[in-house]
C-alpha cells in the first residue's frame, strides 16, 4: 500500500494497529490545573482515566498562506476520523512544549527542517467530561511539499481561511482542535 511500505492491505492494517499500541504505552506527565506535573502515566492510562496532560496545537500554513487541514485515522486514540485544523498531539515526559511542538508539526506533515514554531498562547482545555489538557498553540509556516504519516492522517488538504471557516460548522471537527481555533481567532482578533 503506498507511503506505509506494506504490499497488501493486511499489512497496513497490521502496521497501524502496532502504531495505536505504541502510542498508548508512550510516557506523559500528568499536569494538575496550574500544569504543574505531578506524575507520569502510559498514554493509554492517561486517557482512559481522564488525567491532564500536555499537548501542542501548530496552525501549518504554506506559501500560498492557506492552511494544512486534515482528517484523523480510524486508529487514533481520540477523536478517530473526526477532521483537525492543526497538527499536534500529546507531548512526552520531560518534553518542552517548544520541542514537542517542532516534532509533532515535522511528524504529521512528514517534513524536516520546519522553523521552530511560533509560540501564540496556552490555554486550559476542559470538556468536562474528562478530557483535559494544557493546550500551546503555536504557529509556522511550511513551504515544502508535505507527506504526512499514514498512521495519523486519512486526509489532508490545505485552505484558505475563507474555505476552512465554511467548513467549520458543516464537518466533524476534533472539539479540542475547535476550541483551539476559536481562541485563536479571538487572539487575532478576528472573532
Amino acid at each position: 500500500m503506498t507511503g506505509t511500505g506494506a504490499e497488501h492491505p493486511s499489512d497496513a492494517a497490521d502496521l497501524l494497529a502496532a502504531h495505536a499500541a505504541r502510542s498508548a504505552e508512550e510516557i506523559l506527565d500528568v499536569v494538575d490545573e496550574h500544569d504543574r506535573v505531578v506524575g507520569r502515566r502510559p498514554r493509554g492510562e492517561v486517557y482512559a482515566r481522564g488525567l491532564r496532560h500536555r499537548c501542542v496545537f501548530v496552525e501549518a500554513r504554506d506559501a500560498e498562506d492557506r492552511i494544512f487541514v486534515h482528517r484523523r485515522t480510524a486508529t487514533k486514540l481520540v477523536y478517530p476520523s473526526l477532521y483537525d485544523m492543526f497538527v499536534g498531539g500529546v507531548v512526552g515526559a520531560g518534553e518542552s512544549y517548544e520541542v514537542a511542538a517542532l516534532r509533532e508539526a515535522e511528524e504529521e506533515l512528514g517534513v524536516s527542517g520546519l522553523p521552530q514554531p511560533e509560540f501564540l498562547f496556552t490555554f486550559l482545555y476542559d470538556d468536562g467530561a474528562g478530557h483535559s489538557w494544557w493546550s500551546a498553540v503555536y504557529q509556522v509556516r511550511c513551504e515544502q511539499p508535505v507527506r504526512p504519516q499514514p498512521e495519523e492522517v486519512a486526509w489532508h488538504a490545505f485552505l484558505t481561511e475563507e474555505e476552512l471557516e465554511a467548513r467549520v460548522g458543516v464537518w466533524d471537527w476534533v472539539p479540542d482542535g475547535l476550541a483551539a481555533h476559536h481562541r485563536l481567532r479571538e487572539f487575532r482578533g478576528r472573532a
